[in-house]
């Protein structure tokens, strides 16, 4: 199941990828990511915008050391040591995919999951381990479905 989280109190703002991670009960350190469409709200060379490959325990880093608002983003995860060309990039800005109210993987073929952050306005989860999404809904009731929710949409 693919999920949603939005219109909550719990977060102070959405898309804090130190608390997804929290929430989760993953470690980032524990893959190796490809990030792209990044905005963020913090202007960082990490994050500046450029679609790249990060090794996971400098994104835990990174997170640890700061707090961010991922404006829009995709964290595709990938077993570490993990690395690819990667012709078309994830996106999220004015990506359909996620609103058809079908089951959707994630973008890259051979990704583990993927995070996205919508609009800062939402996270999404697709794909993740079934004992990572209990946490997380268990940590955050409001968690919906996606297939459902996007079916409540008007787009």
């Amino acid at each position: 199941m693919n999920l949603i989280l939005e219109r909550t109190e719990r977060v102070r703002f959405y898309t804090d990828m130190r608390l997804v991670f929290e929430a989760t009960g993953l470690r980032a350190s524990d893959f190796d990511w490809y990030i792209s469409d990044i905005e963020t709200n913090c202007g960082s060379d990490e994050f500046s915008g450029t679609d790249r490959w990060l090794p996971g325990i400098e994104l835990e880093h990174f997170l640890a050391t700061r707090t961010v608002q991922f404006i829009w983003a995709v964290f595709s995860a990938f077993p570490i040591g993990y690395c690819r060309n990667v012709e078309q990039a994830p996106y999220v800005d004015d990506n359909p995919l996620y609103w058809q109210g079908v089951e959707v993987s994630p973008q890259l073929d051979d990704a583990l999951f993927e995070i996205v952050c919508w609009d800062s306005s939402a996270t999404l989860l697709i794909g993740l381990p079934e004992e990572a999404e209990k946490r997380f809904m268990r940590m955050y009731p409001e968690t919906r479905d996606l297939r459902i929710a996007s079916q409540q949409r008007n787009f």
